[in-house]
């Protein structure tokens, strides 16, 4: 399980306040919302070595961008298999994953949703739980 790539991403948050220099607020900088949580400012999409922890791909977009439309920019033709968060769920049904023959290929390992989690056997949620023990190399670098 330590074999692989493993893709997250972040929210950078950014002052949705108007007193700057020009009046205006930054064009490339917009709004999302996680949870209940409203946030304004860009989006950090990273992609990390699963045995060593670096990082092997960078991206940043506008909040309002989905983690999803960045995974194909990430992923690189040496990857076979790849980590992901339960924001990822429906990556290989991906118009552009799908059509991509080496996207195609990738065994996407994506962790399931808390709220599943808690419902699953013993056996299920070590498994589940190993795998996010991979996964979470990919926050170190947003630290």
């Amino acid at each position: 399980m330590r074999g692989g790539f493993i893709v997250g991403a972040t929210i950078i948050s950014a002052p949705s306040s108007t007193e700057s220099d020009t009046g205006t607020r930054d064009p490339e900088m917009r709004q999302t919302k996680k949870g209940n949580q409203w946030y304004f400012g860009t989006k950090a999409h990273t992609g990390v070595d699963a045995g060593t922890g670096y990082i092997r791909s960078v991206s940043a977009t506008a909040a309002s961008v989905h983690d999803l439309d960045e995974i194909t920019n990430l992923v690189r033709v040496d990857d076979e298999v790849v980590y992901t968060d339960a924001g990822y769920q429906g990556v290989e049904k991906r118009p552009e994953v799908a059509a991509d023959e080496h996207l195609a290929g990738v065994e996407f390992r994506v962790a399931a949703r808390k709220g599943r989690l808690k419902t699953m056997a013993e056996p299920d949620r070590a498994a589940k739980s190993r795998k996010a023990s991979v996964r979470a190399k990919v926050e170190h670098p947003y630290l």
